[in-house]
């Protein structure tokens, strides 16, 4: 795993085909030790079931590679891009090396797609920069159609050690088929209301869901607030209405917002937004504040579909 990496000023990144702990063990530990041969700094971010063995496998070089739970510091996919954006700001100036593993078997269709999604920028959001990007995904679990996504998002390959390029990849931020697809129908039983001017009401029908929802204070405010930003988004950049849908499901509190808008930065909401920028703010607080984002942006309109666990199962 050499001649991609070689030239530490340049963007590479890497999807890892792997069977079995000793495959991904052999290509995660090679990866990490050649930078570190060469006083890379590295950031590892897998699921944690994963990273005692990584840990392990670098011996006394462990302290110097930083490590994180993708399960938690991914559970949302937007979440990634400006944890590691923080770690190559850190090391401005420093070529460095990251294992990120934002897919696996146990997420939900909704997850891979939006990981998928974040796999392609990540082309995007890192290209010029000093870093070299290893991506897992597991040949034995993880389905057809999200391995060869995988080889539509990654320039590179790598299964048995052995680099190729990838003939699927199309470029920058262009994604698979799969991200794209039409969201699935809104629940007959959603509440829903067009909102033109006065959120109040919008505010209101977020907050009753909070509360049927059992979100704890802070979480319920949170949930009122990045639905009150996406509908000011609505007043601020469309002509409008706007439409607000919000159910619940067993697991999850589920909040839509429809409008005329088109988004043409495929970034919105994954990169914080400039100090003083006039927009891109309530994009970032939803992906925040929410558990999962879905987005889709055409000529005909915006649809945000936001979902916020919630603490105990329920009977919708």
């Amino acid at each position: 795993m050499s001649e991609t990496v070689a030239d530490p000023s340049k963007l590479a990144h890497l999807a890892m085909f792997y069977s079995g702990t000793d495959d991904y063990l052999d290509g995660v530990l090679g990866f990490l030790r050649a930078g570190l041969t060469d006083e890379q700094p590295a950031f590892v971010a897998v699921p944690g079931h994963r990273l005692g063995m990584i840990r392990d496998g670098l011996n006394g070089q462990a302290d110097r590679v930083a490590f994180a739970d993708m399960s938690e510091m991914g559970r949302n996919p937007a979440w990634i891009i400006p944890k590691v954006a923080a770690f190559l700001d850190a090391h401005a100036g420093r070529a460095v090396r990251y294992v990120g593993e934002p897919i696996w078997a146990a997420r939900t269709q909704e997850e891979i797609r939006e990981a998928t999604r974040h796999e392609a920028l990540i082309n995007l959001a890192f290209a010029g920069r000093a870093a070299a990007i290893l991506c897992p995904y597991d040949t034995a679990r993880l389905d057809a159609t999200t391995l060869a996504d995988a080889e539509y998002t990654h320039p590179t390959l790598v299964s048995g050690g052995a680099e190729r390029a990838s003939a699927a990849y199309r470029g920058a931020a262009l994604y698979p088929e799969s991200c794209d697809r039409p969201l699935p129908p809104v629940p007959a039983h959603a509440a829903s209301l067009v909102y033109r001017d006065d959120l109040a009401a919008v505010r209101a029908l977020a907050a009753g869901h909070a509360r049927r929802g059992g979100l704890d204070g802070d979480r319920a405010d949170e949930l009122v607030f990045l639905v009150n930003e996406l509908a000011t988004n609505t007043l601020h950049h469309t002509s409008g209405p706007g439409t607000l849908h919000v159910w619940l499901t067993r697991e999850e509190i589920v909040v839509q917002v429809r409008d005329g808008g088109h988004i043409a930065d495929p970034l919105a909401g994954r990169c914080r937004p400039p100090a003083g920028a006039g927009h891109g703010h309530g994009l970032w607080v939803a992906h925040q504040l929410g558990d999962l984002v879905e987005l889709r942006s055409g000529p005909s309109g915006t649809t945000i579909r936001v979902h916020v666990g919630v603490p105990e199962p329920l009977t919708p």
